[in-house]
């Protein structure tokens, strides 16, 4: 999710079932349980709209054919049907797009990995954990030990988050969750930090950087670094506790972006063969490729099978109660029938 929902997407259960018989001291001879149908991908993506999701759209390309579906609604209101070209909020995959455009600025020499944060965020130090510690590189690979702002006294999932430095204040003066470099644990505080260092050093915004040498050489038309009102006629509407987030503004970086199934897709693509970054910028590269991503209201993920070369993203415009369990489970079995 923003927070502990990424890789949940990628977790099958396995369940065994036992058929049992009998009769008079004898033992049956064991006879397979009958296996129901193969689902076509379209009967598993209606199945979870009939489950009580608001809208699901899946792309998948599998190297030689590219494929959508789509099922349920755009909102509650008009009950039109949802379009599988609908702009999505996409959430933490945000967090991929960062870490290619630090790959590219540290092959610049613009940034190191082994840079520190507190190096060119000084007015950091001692105000941020770990802030002389930690470096880009544990940043990318999640760690920091800085704590996670969306854990902190004060944050709400309730609440637009439009104000970046108010929401990094929330970690101020915050301990440390461990020792820079001890362990992995997940934290949205890293990304809006490399965002923030990345602004110091380009001397511009990084969302500018993401478009120039990301979206645009890769023609991706329908990303943008943040949500905007007037896409309010293409933007999903996302649900979570009965109510449309559409309009809940969330501007932070690493999971602020919104897009199109099928441009991240084609992102996707370009990460795992190899097109986006170059032979340089892949040893720099030390993030994963592929992410889950949850905000109120929407839920993603963005994969990517290399046993069969395929690219499954999946978006669902619901959140909550068991619409995750739902999204989960339906992901798996696609994954299963390709």
């Amino acid at each position: 999710m923003i927070r502990t929902y990424v890789w949940v997407a990628f977790l099958a259960t396995l369940v065994s079932l036992t058929a049992c018989g009998g009769g008079a001291g004898t033992e049956s001879p064991e006879t397979p349980a009958p296996q129901p149908p193969q689902r076509t991908i379209d009967e598993i993506v209606i199945g979870a709209a009939n489950q009580g999701l608001d809208s699901i759209i899946v792309y998948i390309d599998d190297g030689s054919d590219i494929t959508h579906y789509a099922a349920g609604h755009y909102d509650r209101e008009s009950e039109r049907p949802v379009n599988a070209e609908d702009l999505f909020k996409i959430a933490s995959i945000s967090k991929l797009y960062i870490a290619v455009a630090v790959a590219k600025l540290v092959t610049e020499n613009v940034i190191g990995l082994d840079d520190s944060l507190s190096l060119w965020l000084p007015e950091l130090s001692g105000r941020i954990a770990n802030a002389e510690q930690a470096t880009i590189r544990h940043l990318v690979e999640h760690r920091s030990g800085i704590p996670d702002f969306d854990s902190a006294p004060g944050f709400s999932w309730q609440n637009a988050h439009q104000d970046i430095e108010a929401t990094l204040a929330l970690v101020y003066d915050l301990p440390a969750d461990f020792a820079a470099d001890a362990r992995y644990e997940y934290s949205n505080t890293n990304y809006l930090l490399l965002a923030r260092v990345m602004d110091r050093v380009l001397g511009f915004s990084h969302r500018d950087y993401i478009q120039q040498a990301i979206l645009d050489p890769l023609e991706l038309q329908h990303t943008f670094n943040t949500y905007q009102p007037d896409f309010d006629e293409q933007l999903i509407s996302g649900y979570w506790q009965g109510l449309n987030r559409k309009g809940q503004d969330y501007q932070i970086p690493g999971g602020s972006m919104v897009a199109t199934a099928s441009d991240v897709g084609r992102f996707i693509r370009a990460l795992n063969d190899g097109s986006l970054l170059s032979a340089e910028e892949r040893q720099h590269y030390i993030y994963w490729f592929e992410h889950s991503g949850w905000l109120p209201g929407y839920q993603s993920v963005a994969g990517y099978n290399v046993s069969n070369d395929t690219v499954v993203v999946q978006f669902v415009s619901t959140t909550g109660d068991d619409s995750e369990q739902i999204a989960n489970d339906t992901y798996q079995d696609i994954l299963d029938t390709l």
